[in-house]
């Protein structure tokens, strides 16, 4: 990034970008701490989970100031719905705080800030007034376009909710594409989507790929196994209070899992990953399942599992369980939705199931040893294409020049 010494940037991010290992916090992470070797950085994030609060002095170390809020999740989603009375989407009350308001207005002053990185579209409204800025807003998904997904799968009143929200939340988008100088997607596939919802702000709307940290997902490390021994071990990663993770996970234990064991009835299904809720723990008391929340450590899991599986139905953008477990060399078996925007060939680096069968078919297959294991091929492609740094230089290319590059594509 070609920057002045000592330039000052704002970075808004709805959650704490920590740790760098779980979730959306993968991206934030890496783009702050790429932003903090160059500039001084001036962050502020709300805190949506008390654990997350032993995490603040990591994220204070590499920026100039800093400021977080803590929020309730219950009271913050009562509190979003004052935006049905208004007309707005629910998302910006619910990320809405007038001190997190105040402490960006005197930032912006005392700093003299003319560069601001808004991570998410919940975040915009605070510098929606800073026209005399450069603004790059990181969308990462179109979450509109995921909660359209969600009201599909919902009953009224929800889905008349998740409707409304996804039209609303659209409007809101393509305001702050067209405010802002340019619009950062995290895959090719979501910006031409995007380009495609909001042809007005076309010229301006780009993408830079996620990354994964393949010297710390890497098989090399020695880690115990997290499993009993002599059996068949499947597992799943990902946060356990998120709805599309919590529907993959329901639909594989119910319906793929009985299928493998009717082959294999040593198979286990670990469902790994924080704050599963009731629906999730009591996958726990069928046959082979096993829920265990909050781990300190995923690579155990993934290291000595037979198999990792992707079986989400709603996605967007890239899914950094898959390029986690792909770098850990594993054989990955995905959906299609899984599997959107990741640079894998199908049956040669990932393998793809179109539905129960087929997923059932090709972890039976890895069991029997009549599917080749894909897990140095998936590796070898996470190492030669999805380094931190060289997907980052795209987001240089748009942040700190007059005008920004055509397209900003990879």
């Amino acid at each position: 990034m070609t920057t002045r010494a000592k330039e000052n940037v704002l970075l808004l991010v709805h959650r704490i970008p920590f740790p760098p290992d779980k979730g959306d916090k993968i991206r934030s992470w890496h783009l702050l701490e790429h932003l903090a070797q160059q500039v001084q950085v001036h962050a502020a994030y709300f805190i949506d989970d008390e654990s997350d609060l032993q995490y603040v002095g990591k994220v204070d170390a590499v920026c100039a100031s800093t400021c977080h809020i803590v929020v309730q999740p219950l009271l913050a989603r009562l509190k979003s719905l004052t935006g049905l009375l208004f007309g707005r989407p629910l998302t910006l009350d619910y990320y809405y705080h007038p001190a997190m308001r105040q402490w960006v207005d005197d930032t912006i002053a005392l700093h003299k800030i003319r560069h601001i990185v808004v991570f998410s579209s919940a975040m915009a409204q605070y510098v929606e007034q800073q026209a005399d800025t450069r603004r790059i807003i990181d969308f990462v998904d179109i979450d509109s376009d995921k909660w359209l997904q969600y009201a599909k799968k919902k009953w009224w009143p929800l889905k008349w909710l998740y409707q409304r929200e996804a039209t609303r939340l659209l409007q809101y988008e393509r305001k702050i594409a067209a405010l802002f100088d340019y619009s950062l997607f995290v895959s090719r596939h979501e910006a031409e989507l995007f380009r495609q919802l909001a042809p007005e702000s076309a010229a301006k709307i780009g993408y830079f790929s996620n990354g994964v940290d393949t010297d710390y997902f890497s098989p090399d490390v020695m880690l115990p196994s997290p499993y009993p021994t002599s059996r068949k071990n499947i597992v799943f990663t990902g946060a356990m209070d998120y709805w599309p993770n919590c529907d993959a996970v329901e639909w594989f234990a119910h319906d793929i899992l009985p299928l493998i064991r009717d082959q294999h009835p040593d198979a286990d299904f670990y469902i790994v990953g924080a704050r599963p809720g009731k629906a999730v723990r009591e996958l726990a008391l069928l046959d082979g399942v096993f829920v265990t929340g909050t781990v300190p450590d995923v690579r155990p899991y993934l290291c000595h599992a037979q198999a990792a599986v992707a079986p989400l139905r709603i996605a967007r953008g890239i899914q950094n369980k898959v390029l986690e477990a792909m770098s850990m060399a594993r054989t990955v078996v995905v959906t299609p939705d899984a599997l959107e925007g990741i640079d894998a060939a199908s049956d040669e680096e990932i393998l793809l199931a179109k539905n129960e069968m087929q997923f059932a078919t090709h972890v039976c297959n890895l069991f029997n040893g009549t599917q080749k294991d894909l897990g140095a091929a998936a590796r070898r492609k996470m190492i030669s294409v999805y380094g931190w740094e060289a997907n980052l230089s795209a987001f240089d290319r748009v942040l700190m020049v007059p005008d920004p590059v055509a397209g900003g594509d990879q």
